[in-house]
Formats: structure tokens, C-alpha cells, sequence
């Protein structure tokens, strides 16, 4: 039951009952839960893949094209600082999920709505692929337009499963951190940015430390070569199954942790 609104404008607020007593809603809190603004959740989507992206794949094509070493401590820091940035800049409009894992991952753990997955997964693809397209008009087809490959004497299946463990992790991070029992807040963006690059400090010359289906779907998109992506689908969406399985053994059933399904659909905290 909803009571009359107080004041007006900016400063408005609603009263609602919650649990015998009234709790103020913020004009602002009303209108990331108002489905036709969907529309500014996908545009987050897409503009913070499109920077993860540019992030991932440019520290390839940058050094290819300029003929200037890329450190790899520097190629995989780029991305898990990238994120950091993100996370912070736009969480509270998308949850900033950046990876069709992720989102997985939220739907499947019931903190996010099964029926606008297919969208941000689209916008989370688009996003990287405008990525990959600006690089590839800025420099040319080189590089491999930061594609991940498995590494030299790495067969796809290996690559398949280290994309697999490295899921479980990055997941099992970002449901964590998003849940009541951590509520770390945009605290949270500094362990999953922690995360990525520790990941990738060790693993990137295994499978290149993707964990992120739109971030190998794009470079092999402009490419044409699809060649070994299925280990860039198979490890990362199969390590969020996981996670999520992980995650109910560590903090129980899904659906019952508010703070987390309002971290998940980027509504801001109370």
C-alpha cells in the first residue's frame, strides 16, 4: 500500500509500508524501477562493454599498429581497471553486468528478471562489436583485432576449462559482493577489477583470461572466424552455472537477499 507522495520535485520522496512501518522512497528510486526507462539501462550496458572492450582488445591492436611493446601486466590490467571505472560510473543505472555470464548468473540466482536478459546480452554484444569496429577503423585489421585464441600448445578443450574455473571465480566474486552478507556497495567494484587482473596476471597466455562471451564474440565477429569461440561461450557461461550453484551452497537459497537483486537490476540503495 502506497501513501500520498511529500514535497515536490528533486527533493520529492513516497512513504510505503514495509513490515509495519513506513519507509521513504526517493522520486529517483521510483523511476529506476519504471520499465520504460529500459532504454537508459541498455544504453549502460552498451557503452560500458564498448569501454571493456576497447580496453581488452586495444592493448593488442595498439601495440601492432604503433610498433610500442604493451607490457601484459599493462594488457591485463586494462580491463579489470576499466570495470572498476564502470562499475562505479553506471552501477546503479544497469547493475553495469558487462558479460551475458554475469547476467546469467543474476537471472539464474533470481536477482534479476529472466525477460531482460535477451536485451542485455544483445546491448552487451553490440557494445563490444562498435568496440572492435572502432579500433579496426582507427587502425586496420591488425593484431588480430585483440581476438582470444587459446595459447600456443594449448588445445581449445584446455582453454574451455581454464575459462571455466576463471568464471567460477569472477562470478562467485560478483554475487558475493553484491549480497547482504558482504553489502560492500560500489566497495564491490575494487574486488571484482582485483579479480579480473589477478586472473589474467596468471592465466591470459592459457586461454587469454576472457570470462567474457560479448568480449570474444566481437573481434571474432569482424574477423569472420568463429573458430574456437565456442571455448569463449561453453567455459564462461558453464563457470556461471557453476558460481551460481556455489553461490546457494555459501549463502543459501536463491531469490531472498534484497540488497542483491537491487545491486543486480542497478536500482540505487536506499
Amino acid at each position: 500500500m502506497t501513501e500520498p507522495e511529500h514535497g515536490s520535485g528533486r527533493e520529492g520522496y513516497r512513504e510505503r509500508a514495509t513490515g509495519g512501518h513506513l519507509a521513504r522512497d526517493a522520486w529517483w528510486v521510483e523511476r529506476f524501477q519504471n520499465p520504460a526507462l529500459e532504454w537508459r539501462r541498455l544504453f549502460a550496458e552498451v557503452l560500458g562493454t564498448f569501454l571493456l572492450v576497447l580496453a581488452g582488445a586495444g592493448a593488442g591492436v595498439v601495440a601492432a599498429a604503433t610498433h610500442v611493446a604493451i607490457g601484459r601486466v599493462a594488457a591485463v590490467s586494462a580491463p579489470g581497471l576499466t570495470v572498476l571505472a564502470v562499475i562505479l560510473a553506471m552501477g546503479a543505472v544497469s547493475g553495469a553486468h558487462l558479460n551475458p555470464a554475469v547476467s546469467l548468473a543474476f537471472a539464474l540466482r533470481r536477482d534479476f528478471p529472466w525477460r531482460r536478459v535477451p536485451g542485455y546480452v544483445l546491448a552487451q554484444l553490440l557494445g563490444g562489436t562498435l568496440a572492435v569496429l572502432f579500433l579496426l577503423a582507427m587502425f586496420g585489421r591488425v593484431g588480430s583485432l585483440g581476438a582470444t585464441v587459446p595459447g600456443a600448445g594449448i588445445s581449445d578443450t584446455q582453454a574451455a576449462l581454464m575459462e571455466l574455473v576463471l568464471t567460477v571465480g569472477l562470478v562467485s566474486t560478483i554475487l558475493g559482493t553484491a549480497s547482504k552478507a558482504q553489502n560492500l556497495g560500489p566497495i564491490s567494484a575494487f574486488g571484482v577489477a582485483a579479480y579480473i587482473i589477478l586472473a589474467g596476471l596468471w592465466s591470459s597466455p592459457v586461454s587469454g583470461a576472457s570470462m567474457n562471451p560479448a568480449r570474444s564474440f566481437a573481434p571474432d565477429l569482424v574477423l569472420g572466424d568463429f573458430s574456437h569461440f565456442w571455448v569463449y561461450v561453453v567455459g564462461p557461461l558453464a563457470g556461471a552455472m557453476l558460481a551460481v550453484l556455489f553461490a546457494r551452497i555459501l549463502r543459501g537459497p536463491a531469490g531472498h537477499d534484497p540488497l542483491a537483486s537491487r545491486a543486480a537490476q542497478g536500482a540505487p540503495e536506499e
